[in-house]
């Protein structure tokens, strides 16, 4: 009994252990390949991708056990991804995992019977409880068997496409109680189709995180169950149904990481009648879909960027881009946990182009490198902020997860061309330098959902609630003084499908009729202001995406916003400009947008070095034109300037050491890269050795008005040695 006890208590004493670890993962990157000097990131956690590989490289045939062990070797916490939706399950798709049939035929089909696969011999797959069994018993178990405590389960994906596949029938007949129906025959066959595989997901994911939460308990472990997943705004885009918000409702989900990346962002949208990218204003919504989504949970949310993507472009291609959607993501000041990278190999082993119309292709610039890994280096320094951006705040636009459920096949000529109706309702008041909330009508039962908002844009021409009662909420916060903005027609052709305000008692002809009657009003207002309560609702009787599909068609849309801001919200004149900007600590992050009120730049004066420099300098004035970004370390913000430390470089620092005339440290990062740092001392040094080699003429890299030495020299993963004498 006492061996026993001894027993339980070192397990109890190693679950503590490991959730203490796990806690203080702040950065991570994921990778199918074992350790290697080549893509040593120096994060805190690494997430070895696939319990079987990756489909798309040769890591199939090292172990899984032999790849985590590499990487704790080396000092990150090592942690396990795999995809719910698609992996490296050839051993289930043919059948050799139970001696079933060949299971191909459980992959997504298209109307034409064609499987949506992911890779060779990778299908997308429909979510049946065979499939759910063997996540449970050959990847998650075996994580857990491997001693990891962090499980990720990646893209939760149905291609809204898909729905034709023998599987997919037989999960509607259990769903629905009714036969199957072609999704391409009515807008209420889509809609049904699109809430089924939604459904199926939040299930696995449901039924697989309770598995690996149990199982991980009878090992004395406290398993952490993460969902990487593309925001709502992008699955929406791209026509692919994901569970999204509804699984903040789950207690088996620890938090999420954001996939937004160049790949993502760069979608075509309409702005003023003009289709083209616009990447930062694109990642600054995804990464609002997701923050909105997980924040009044108190989810834990990781943020990721991507300095390539999967399309091939030109290094410059990727480097401008990757500026702008890191910028984006640091534009969320409660947000300090990110993932710094995916896929490292490719990063810095790929072959890409050296320029937009070359047929040369070549592996990462040095100085594209060097800029990286400074950017991802913050990352592991920066902390949540309690400063916001500058712009007028309390403005929000609804989401709901059904955004997924409407749009493909179009239906009775009825299109929202490039996701129209989310831009109309958005793009107006961010390309006016308004920092515009997304709000999950999901999370409205959560009391932190309605936090500072003053106004509220909402319209059902490109969603609808799934459930009534999130009216109610709506409604409670207008009568207490919130600003309701409605806009639509309630023409589209999913206003009249089987759902429940119009089911079960309930004869409403639109969702809409519902929240406008608890509001106090008819059915169906005409266009116009109502009061209700202490709170006010305006009525305009345009569908959202006319605000963007036209050109100069949104002055109406913003004149309005504008003056319940004003009259209302009684928040005075909204401020229009063309900028965004924050200081998180000494970090400032600014980006200027084209396409707005004004082309001046934005010019900031004070002591900076510039981060987005691979040769940091130190500028007294940065100017920021329309269409840039910049991220600054404001050297005027350092408190204790007696002590030494590296303030940003393309490395990270370990073993930090400082007497009274002295500061050493040792710097890792990958292989065949470049470092550069500012390094604060107090005084102008005497001597620089690396690694035993002294520095000449120190006095060249010293500036004298930031008290930084710019120091030099090609990376190791085994360390250099720095020491600064004064």
């Amino acid at each position: 009994m006492k061996h026993k006890l001894l027993l339980v208590c070192i397990l109890g004493f190693c679950s503590h252990i490991n959730a203490q670890k796990q806690d203080d993962v702040k950065t991570v990157f994921q990778t199918s390949h074992p350790w290697k000097p080549s893509i040593d990131t120096r994060a805190d956690g690494a997430i070895v991708y696939g319990a079987g590989g990756n489909p798309s490289d040769n890591s199939r045939r090292i172990p899984f056990e032999e790849r985590v062990q590499s990487w704790r070797d080396r000092g990150y916490i090592a942690q396990f991804m795999t995809g719910i939706a698609w992996g490296e399950y050839q051993d289930y798709f043919m059948g050799k995992w139970d001696g079933k049939t060949n299971r191909l035929r459980e992959g997504q089909k298209t109307l034409n019977g064609d499987t949506v696969f992911h890779g060779y011999m990778v299908p997308y797959i429909v979510p049946t409880a065979d499939f759910i069994r063997y996540m449970k018993e050959t990847q998650i178990k075996r994580a857990i068997d491997a001693g990891i405590g962090t499980i990720y389960l990646e893209e939760p994906e149905f291609w809204m496409r898909a729905g034709y596949s023998d599987a997919f029938k037989d999960e509607w007949r259990k769903y629905y109680g009714f036969p199957w129906r072609a999704q391409h025959e009515s807008p209420e066959n889509t809609y049904l189709s699109n809430k089924l595989k939604y459904h199926l997901y939040y299930n696995a994911l449901e039924e697989v995180f309770t598995y690996a939460k149990e199982y991980g308990k009878s090992k004395g472990m406290d398993v952490k169950c993460y969902v990487p997943t593309h925001s709502l705004v992008n699955y929406t885009s791209w026509q692919i149904v994901s569970p999204e918000a509804s699984l903040a409702s789950l207690d088996c989900i620890d938090g999420y990481i954001a996939q937004v990346w160049t790949g993502t962002s760069r979608e075509p949208t309409y702005y003023n009648g003009v289709q083209k990218e616009r990447v930062f204003e694109n990642a600054f919504l995804e990464y609002g879909s997701v923050q909105s989504m997980t924040s009044p949970t108190g989810r834990r949310t990781y943020f990721l960027t991507d300095p390539i993507e999967d399309r091939s472009r030109d290094w410059a291609d990727y480097k401008k881009n990757y500026e702008a959607t890191f910028t984006a993501q640091l534009l969320y000041p409660n947000i300090a946990d990110y993932e710094v990278m995916p896929w490292p190999e490719r990063i810095y082993e790929g072959l890409y182009r050296t320029s937009k119309d070359s047929g040369q292709e070549a592996k990462i610039p040095r100085h594209y490198s060097t800029q990286m890994q400074i950017m991802i280096n913050t990352l592991n320094d920066i902390q949540v902020s309690e400063n916001k951006v500058s712009g007028s705040r309390g403005i929000g636009v609804l989401m709901a997860n059904s955004l997924m459920f409407q749009r493909f096949p179009n239906h009775a000529g009825y299109d929202d061309p490039r996701f129209s109706s989310f831009y109309g309702q958005t793009f107006p008041l961010l390309k006016r330098g308004i920092p515009v909330e997304l709000v999950h009508i999901e999370n409205t039962p959560y009391a932190d959902t309605f936090k500072d908002l003053k106004i509220l844009v909402a319209s059902y021409s490109n969603m609808k609630p799934l459930e009534a009662k999130y009216h109610d909420f709506i409604a409670a916060w207008v009568k207490e003084g919130g600003v309701l903005v409605y806009c639509g027609e309630d023409i589209d052709p999913y206003q009249s499908v089987m759902e429940w305000w119009n089911t079960n008692g309930n004869d409403y002809h639109t969702p809409a009729g519902h929240l406008f009657q608890k509001l106090g009003l008819s059915v169906k207002p005409v266009e116009g202001k109502y009061q209700y309560g202490k709170g006010s609702v305006y009525i305009l009787r345009e569908d959202p995406k006319h605000f963007v599909l036209k050109p100069g068609n949104d002055a109406k849309y913003f004149s309005l916003v504008a003056k319940a801001y004003k009259d209302d919200a009684e928040k005075g004149d909204i401020e229009q400009k063309n900028n965004l900007y924050l200081a998180r600590g000494a970090y400032i992050i600014a980006a200027v947008m084209d396409e707005s009120v004004s082309d001046k730049p934005l010019v900031l004066s004070g002591l900076y070095i510039d981060l987005f420099n691979k040769d940091l300098p130190v500028l007294s004035r940065k100017t920021i034109n329309p269409g840039e970004q910049a991220y600054l370390y404001d050297v005027k913000k350092i408190k204790d300037k007696s002590k030494a430390r590296v303030l940003c470089g393309a490395s990270r620092i370990y073993d930090e050491k400082q007497d009274a005339n002295s500061y050493s440290f040792i710097a890792k990062s990958p292989e065949n890269t470049t470092n550069v740092s500012r390094v604060l001392l107090p005084g102008k040094p005497v001597s620089v050795v690396i690694n035993n080699d002294m520095e000449k003429n120190p006095d060249t890299m010293w500036d004298e008005q930031s008290n930084t030495y710019l120091l030099s020299f090609e990376n190791d993963t085994e360390g250099v040695k720095v020491v600064f004498k004064w």
